[in-house]
């Protein structure tokens, strides 16, 4: 979601939005803790409910054979930590860059959530989960041609 890698009629379709706010590494996380627990009262068969298949799999939005989210964006651990910096911790490119990130990449990060505001305007509702939602404690202007 924060870099507009969801689909307006794909990802983003329904009324609610449980993974809205949390980070690609927070999902496979998540994916594999459910996989290890099972909460007492829970329905369904016991062990994994998660194919490990699915969590081992690369992330794609799968538009066009083969693809990869990392064909064009840069790991998920550097881009989840790079995306809490400038969303969490209001950081800027620089003051990311002096923490050792390479500075186009940041740069790189820093236009996909820009230019995703759009998307996260018409998405559903989440949760929140982290300290800042993305959604609505840090919206950018759309129009006239905002560059942050």
């Amino acid at each position: 979601m924060a870099v507009g890698y969801a689909t307006l009629y794909g990802d983003m379709c329904g009324g609610f939005n449980v993974l809205k706010d949390v980070y690609k590494t927070t999902v496979f996380e998540l994916c594999k803790w459910r996989n290890a627990q099972r909460p007492e009262g829970a329905l369904g068969r016991k062990g994994p409910v998660i194919p490990e298949r699915i969590i081992a799999k690369p992330p794609s939005a799968e538009l066009k054979p083969d693809q990869k989210d990392e064909d064009s964006l840069p790991p998920y651990p550097l881009l989840d930590t790079i995306l809490k910096g400038l969303i969490e911790h209001d950081l800027s490119a620089e003051e990311l860059t002096r923490q050792g990130h390479d500075a186009a990449t940041v740069q790189r990060v820093w236009r996909l959530l820009e230019g995703a505001e759009y998307k996260r305007r018409q998405a559903p509702p989440g949760v929140k989960i982290t300290s800042r939602l993305i959604s609505r404690e840090r919206r950018y202007p759309i129009v006239n041609g905002f560059r942050g």
